[in-house]
C-alpha cells in the first residue's frame, strides 16, 4: 500500500486488475442474482478511497481522460447498434415524447434542482443539468435482463437511455459555450453558430461512417477477417473528427453512425453486434471501477446533507414529473408511466462527462464547478442502488413483467413437442411452440398451448414475440440441420447451458459428424425425432412427480425403473433440462418431469400433490 501511494501502482497490474476486479463484479452479480453495477460500485470504492491500491488519475496519467473518452464512444456506438427501428412498434410515440418533450423539461427541472437543492450557481446547474437527462444505458440493460419487463416498457427504457446519451451531453455543451460566452465576452452568434455546425457535422460524419461502412462490407471490400478492425478504426476516427470540431459531439456522431449499421441489413451484422456486446462489457466494468476509484476521500467526504437533498429532489420530482409530463395524453397506459417515471438510473456517461465539463468550468474560474464531479458520482451511486434493487419488485407490482418464472420455447409442432408442451404447462410454466409449417401447428393451438407460426430466427419473431419469458429452448423438428442452426444461432442469446436440440440422425457417422462448436445440448434420452415421436406411439407419456421426505428420489426410481427424467423443477422455481447424463437434484420439494410408459390407472396408484403422479400428458 506504501508503495502505490508514493510511488504509485504500475499501470500494466493496474489495468489487471481494474479488469479482474470488473469482469469478476459482473461473474458474482451473475451467480448471486443482484445488479453487476452495485458490485463494480463497491469494488471501485475499496481499491480506491478505501484502501488506496489504485488512483487512476496518478497511475495512469495523461491517459485517463482519452481512456474515458473513447470507452464512452464505444459503449455509446454500441447502444445505437441495438436500435433497430422495426423493435420500436408501439413505443414509437412514447420514445419520440421522451426525448422531444421529456428532454428539454428533464433538463430544466434538474437545473432547478442543482440550484435550489444543491445550492450550486444557475451557470453549473445548467451545464450539469443538461447531462443529468442521461439514464445510462451502460446501467438499464442490465436492469432489464434482471426485470424481465414486457416488451415496451422495455423499448421505453433502452431507447431513451441510448438516445437521451448524446443529446444530453450536447445540452451540457450548449450550456458550457454560454457559459464560455459570459465569461469571455465572445459573441452569442458566434456561440450558437458553432454549435449548429457542430451538430450539423457530427451528424453528417455518423451517417457518412455508418453508409460507407455498409456499402463497403455488403460489397466485399473488406474481407471477413478484417471486418471488426475496420469498424473499430473507423469508429474512432469518426469520434475523433467530429470531437475535434465540437468537444462531446463526437458521442452524437458515433451514435448516429451505430444506428446507421443497424438499420442497415448487413449480412455480418450479428458477428458485429455480438462483438461489440462483448467489448461493451468489458468497457462498461473498466470505466465504471477507474471513476469509482478515482474517487478521493477528500470528495466523498465533502458530500453533505444538501447532497442527500439533492439526489431526493431528482429521484422524486425532476424525473418523474417530466417524463409523466411527456408522457401523458399518450397510448402508453398508467402503469408503464410510472414504471418509466420512477427508472431513471444514471451510469457512466453522467460520471465521465460531468467530470470533464467540471474540470473545464472550473479552469475558467467558476465557482462551485469543482462540486459537480462529487454530486454526479453521489447521484449515480443512489439510483444504481435504489433502482437495482426495486425496478423487479416494482415491474412486479405493476403487472408489468413478462413472467414470473421463465419458460420453454419449443421449436417443432409434432406430437412429441405437443405431449411436452402440455407437461410444462401443467407445470405454471410459459410455453410457446413455434414452426414454420402451419398444419404442423393444429395439435398445438387444439391443446391451448400458445403457438409462433414462422422462422424462429426471422426478424418477424424477433420483433413480435417475448423473447424474455423463455430461457431454455428445445429444437426439436424433423429437419436435423435446421434444429443445428437453431440451436448454434440462439446459443449466444440464451446460453449454450440452455439450448437444447433432439439428436441427429446421422450423428454417429464420422461422415457426418458436427463440430462441437454446432448445434445444442443432449435433452432427455438423447433420441432422434423419429425415435422419440415413436417412444410415444408405443404408449409412453410425459407424467410429473413431487419428491418428498415420504417419496424420495430413490423410491420414484424403484417405482418407473424404465423412466427417463427430462426435467426438474426446484422448489424456487428454478428448472433444468436434464440430459442423458444429469443427475436429478434430491430437494425435497422438486418436481420431476419424467417420460415413462403408460400404465392401466389403478386407484391405489393415484396419488395427491405430495405422492406422485399428479398429471399425464401425451
Amino acid at each position: 500500500m506504501a508503495v502505490a501511494e508514493t510511488a504509485g501502482l504500475d499501470p500494466v497490474i493496474g489495468f489487471a486488475l481494474v479488469g479482474a476486479l470488473g469482469v469478476g463484479s459482473q461473474w458474482l452479480a451473475w451467480r448471486l442474482r443482484m445488479p453487476a453495477i452495485v458490485l463494480m460500485l463497491v469494488a471501485g470504492l475499496a481499491i480506491g478511497p478505501g484502501l488506496g491500491v489504485l488512483n487512476p488519475s496518478e497511475d495512469f496519467g495523461t491517459l485517463m481522460q482519452p481512456m474515458l473518452a473513447i470507452a464512452v464512444a464505444i459503449i455509446l456506438f454500441e447502444g445505437g447498434m441495438t436500435l433497430n427501428f422495426q423493435s420500436l412498434s408501439d413505443a414509437a410515440t412514447g420514445v419520440r415524447r421522451l426525448v422531444l418533450v421529456g428532454g428539454p423539461l428533464g433538463w430544466a427541472a434538474s437545473t432547478a434542482a442543482l440550484h435550489w437543492a444543491a445550492g450550486l450557481s444557475w451557470e453549473v446547474s445548467a451545464v450539469f443539468g443538461g447531462i443529468m437527462i442521461v439514464t445510462g444505458p451502460t446501467v438499464i440493460a442490465p436492469l432489464l435482463r434482471q426485470a424481465r419487463l414486457k416488451r415496451r416498457p422495455a423499448a421505453l427504457l433502452q431507447w431513451e437511455a441510448i438516445v437521451n446519451d448524446p443529446v444530453g451531453a450536447l445540452a451540457a455543451v450548449l450550456a458550457f459555450e454560454v457559459v464560455i460566452v459570459l465569461n469571455n465576452a465572445e459573441t452569442a452568434g458566434d456561440a450558437v453558430l458553432q454549435m449548429v455546425l457542430g451538430v450539423a457535422v457530427a451528424i453528417a460524419l455518423g451517417v457518412a461512417g455508418g453508409w460507407g461502412l455498409a456499402r463497403a462490407f455488403r460489397n466485399a471490400l473488406v474481407p471477413e477477417y478484417m471486418k471488426v478492425p475496420v469498424l473499430f478504426v473507423l469508429l474512432l476516427g469518426v469520434f475523433a473528427l467530429s470531437d475535434s470540431l465540437l468537444h462531446e459531439s463526437g458521442l452524437l456522431a458515433v451514435t448516429v453512425m451505430g444506428l446507421w449499421i443497424a438499420n442497415a441489413n448487413l449480412p455480418s451484422y450479428e458477428e458485429l453486434r455480438r462483438f461489440k456486446e462483448h467489448a461493451t462489457i468489458l468497457l462498461v466494468s473498466g470505466v465504471f471501477i477507474l471513476l469509482a476509484a478515482n474517487m478521493s476521500r477528500e470528495t466523498l467526504l465533502s458530500l453533505d446533507w444538501s447532497a442527500a437533498l439533492f439526489v431526493a429532489v431528482v429521484i422524486l420530482i425532476a424525473r418523474p414529473i417530466p417524463v409523466l409530463a411527456a408522457l401523458g395524453f399518450s397510448n402508453i397506459p398508467w402503469r408503464e408511466r410510472l414504471l418509466v417515471a420512477f427508472t431513471g438510473p444514471r451510469g457512466v456517461v453522467l460520471v465521465a462527462v460531468a467530470g470533464l465539463f467540471g474540470e473545464r468550468l472550473a479552469s475558467l474560474g467558476v465557482a462551485d464547478a469543482e462540486r459537480i464531479a462529487p454530486l454526479a458520482f453521489a447521484l449515480v451511486a443512489a439510483t444504481v442502488v435504489l433502482h437495482g434493487f426495486t425496478l423487479t419488485p416494482m415491474a412486479r407490482l405493476l403487472g408489468l413483467t413478462a413472467t414470473e418464472t421463465p419458460g420453454v420455447l419449443i421449436v417443432g409442432g409434432s406430437r412429441w413437442s405437443v405431449a411436452l408442451g402440455m407437461a410444462f404447462k401443467k407445470l405454471d410454466l410459459p410455453v410457446l411452440v413455434a414452426d414454420p409449417n402451419r398444419a404442423h401447428l393444429r395439435s398445438a393451438r387444439e391443446a391451448g398451448l400458445e403457438t409462433f407460426w414462422g422462422d424462429i430466427l426471422s426478424e418477424a419473431a424477433e420483433h413480435k414475440l417475448d423473447f424474455v419469458s423463455y430461457d431454455k429452448i428445445i429444437a426439436a423438428t424433423d429437419n436435423d440441420a435446421y434444429n443445428t442452426l437453431v440451436a448454434t444461432d440462439l446459443a449466444p442469446e440464451f446460453g449454450r447451458e440452455h439450448v437444447f436440440q433432439l439428436k441427429r440422425v446421422r450423428e454417429t457417422s464420422a461422415r457426418h459428424a458436427l463440430p462441437a462448436t454446432l448445434g445444442g445440448q443432449k435433452f432427455a434420452a438423447d433420441e432422434t425425432f423419429f425415435e422419440a415421436n415413436a417412444r410415444l406411439a408405443e404408449g409412453w407419456e410425459f407424467r410429473v412427480t413431487k419428491l418428498s421426505a415420504e417419496f424420495t428420489l430413490a423410491q420414484w426410481r424403484e417405482t418407473n425403473p424404465e423412466a427417463v427424467p427430462v426435467a426438474d423443477l426446484g422448489p424456487n422455481g428454478t428448472l433444468r433440462l436434464l440430459g442423458p447424463e444429469t443427475k436429478v437434484k434430491e430437494t425435497e420439494g422438486t418436481r420431476l418431469l419424467f417420460l415413462a410408459p403408460k400404465r392401466q390407472e389403478r386407484k391405489e396408484d393415484r396419488r395427491d400433490e405430495n405422492g406422485q403422479d399428479t398429471m399425464k400428458a401425451g
